[in-house]
């Protein structure tokens, strides 16, 4: 989502590499791209001429080590000041109260409010073990109740029923009282959006704010709609005493100005991010790490995470066992690790998160669509015996005329994912020989341009 910026921001700071140091001059003109680079990705013009004064401020001052070379020195005061911008650190949800911990959900129709709560819902299932109840106080969208009570299922949390002909306000309080009674430690309520602000609608979602007292007031605003994201999020924290914010779509064609601009404009922070369909595709929103991400440093400790979330610890144990044996690595083994990438989001999601150089050399391995490729791969190994799976070297041409027949794909594919299969084995050898060092070594040869 933030390619364009990311882009516009290096070449900035390859302009500085010539400088022997910074001066007011040469600031001068490399914040006037930034300032570009910044209105391109549909940054408010407020949050903008803040950033510009405060790099300005900071760059020329003693805060520019002398080792540094003026382009890192400036990188440097750009992160600060990006993080600064965004909200410093990662504000969590407060559930401090006697339960239930109320949620209240406001934004437009069409921000992806009821998925958003599916995902939140889930979330604090199964990171913080709570019990969560959800409800719709969506009269008005057809089918905005059945879409979260599926929702809902999905997630593996409890629905609270209501009408299309209730009341929003007696369904809030009906569901606060349920919630109470059946011992729920979060009640997550969704409210009716519009397609553009209006009287009514701010009338509506004030009163039910005052009826059930929310703890949170969380304002759900879609990162693609640029500039308008500014204005109704500036609408409603004047309608609302909101706690916080949740930017979905960042995984989308956009800008990225909305996520830089949010915390600046309605003085909340963003707590959560929206990456991806799946109920899965939320994470917490730390303002530093996408500075970094911005700045093309990459978001490392993000990558982890998901690695963490995406990983069976159980069968992660196994496969080192396995490895250490010397029962040598197979195509059941390779089949497991792209399910494993798979669950981590795919290959794609873990670009996002990779330094821009490592990013780029990454993509370059990317043939068409990632989805598609994987599910190939998926498709000729399920074509297989058992006793192939485990003996890739029985496989000779009569076998994969067979397997590519049974798959639907050419011989060539199964000679390329055969190939494919012989590096990670390769890789694999080297690891549980020599380590990480043997391994990166082995990589250099499957990533260009890593040296």
């Amino acid at each position: 989502m933030l390619d364009n910026l990311t882009q516009r921001l290096a070449r900035v700071m390859k302009t500085l590499r010539g400088e022997a140091r910074l001066t007011e001059a040469n600031i001068a003109e490399a914040l006037r791209e930034v300032r570009l680079a910044l209105l391109e990705a549909d940054v408010a013009l407020p949050a903008i001429k803040a950033l510009i004064a405060a790099v300005k401020e900071k760059a020329v001052g003693e805060e520019v080590i002398g080792s540094l070379s003026p382009g890192q020195a400036l990188i440097g005061v750009v992160h600060r000041e990006l993080t600064r911008l965004m909200g410093e650190v990662h504000s969590g949800l407060n559930l401090a109260t006697q339960p239930p911990a109320i949620v209240l959900m406001a934004g437009l129709q069409g921000a992806g409010k009821t998925t958003t709560v599916g995902k939140l819902a889930k979330l604090l299932r199964e990171t913080q073990k709570k019990k969560v109840l959800v409800v719709s106080c969506d009269v008005y969208r057809p089918a905005a109740i059945e879409q979260l009570k599926t929702v809902a299922e999905h997630a593996g949390v409890d629905f609270f029923p209501s009408a299309p002909t209730d009341k929003p306000i007696d369904i809030a309080r009906n569901a606060v009282d349920w919630a109470k009674r059946h011992y729920h430690d979060v009640l997550l309520v969704d409210t009716a959006g519009r397609l553009s602000i209006d009287e009514a609608m701010m009338k509506e979602i004030a009163e039910l704010h005052a009826a059930i007292k929310p703890i949170e007031t969380l304002f759900v605003v879609d990162a693609m709609l640029g500039q308008d994201a500014i204005n109704t999020a500036k609408a409603f924290s004047e309608a609302l005493p909101l706690t916080g914010i949740i930017l979905t779509k960042l995984d989308g064609d956009a800008r990225g100005g909305a996520a830089l601009s949010v915390r600046h404009v309605t003085g909340r922070p963003i707590k959560y991010a929206g990456v991806g369909e799946k109920l899965s595709g939320i994470e917490a929103f730390h303002p530093e790490r996408m500075a970094s991400r911005i700045l093309g440093m990459g978001d490392v400790l993000s990558l982890i995470e998901d690695a963490k979330k995406g990983i069976d610890e159980q069968q992660a144990v196994e496969f080192a066992k396995k490895l250490k044996s010397g029962k040598g690595f197979d195509l059941n083994d390779f089949k497991d690790q792209i399910g494993q990438m798979r669950k981590m989001g795919g290959l794609s999601s873990m670009m996002d998160k990779l330094p821009a150089q490592f990013a780029q050399a990454a993509s370059q391995m990317q043939a068409g669509s990632e989805e598609k490729a994987v599910s190939r791969i998926e498709g000729i190994i399920n074509s297989m015996t058992p006793v192939e799976r485990s003996k890739p070297e029985l496989l000779k041409a009569s076998r994969k005329r067979r397997i590519a027949t049974g798959a639907g794909v050419q011989v060539q594919e199964v000679n390329r994912l055969l190939k494919q299969f012989e590096q990670s084995q390769k890789m694999m050898k080297q690891f549980s020989k020599g380590g990480m060092a043997k391994l990166m070594r082995g990589m250099k040869g499957m990533l260009p341009g890593m040296r």
